[in-house]
């Protein structure tokens, strides 16, 4: 065990880890310890996944309030991305991710636009008329 213990001081943190079980870590010619990259953690990139998807958000009851109380043909190609985002949330994460974002900012874009001409028409009608009434 004390040997074992000099080894491990000898070799570093890094190669300690390796060396209590994940990989053997073969000597040089000279007799010094050589570190070998191991491959990818399979349980962390399966960790990884899952974080990625359970994070992936659908924004299907925006997509479908954009199209209610929004302009409706931003609304649809947001409930498009929506139900994308669904197919893909487990197959590829990062696609979904992608989806996700459009479809939030088209539902935005939809509600914006709609709020920004339920202003902008009276406000128009208002000068127009104001305009009409100093030509006469």
């Amino acid at each position: 065990m004390e040997n074992k213990s000099e080894e491990i001081t000898n070799i570093g943190l890094g190669a300690a880890i390796l060396d209590q079980g994940m990989a053997n870590i073969p000597k040089s010619a000279t007799g010094e310890n050589i570190t070998m990259e191991t491959g990818p953690d399979l349980e962390n990139i399966s960790r990884m996944h899952n974080d990625i998807t359970s994070h992936v958000r659908d924004y299907r009851w925006l997509a479908i309030g954009s199209i209610i109380c929004g302009i409706s043909c931003i609304g649809i190609c947001a409930l498009i991305n929506s139900v994308k985002v669904r197919e893909r949330r487990e197959s590829d994460p990062e696609k979904a991710q992608v989806y996700s974002d459009d479809a939030r900012k088209l539902s935005f874009i939809a509600i914006a636009v709609w709020i920004g001409l339920i202003i902008l028409i009276p406000v128009m009608m208002a000068i127009i008329s104001y305009l009409l009434t100093l030509k006469d």
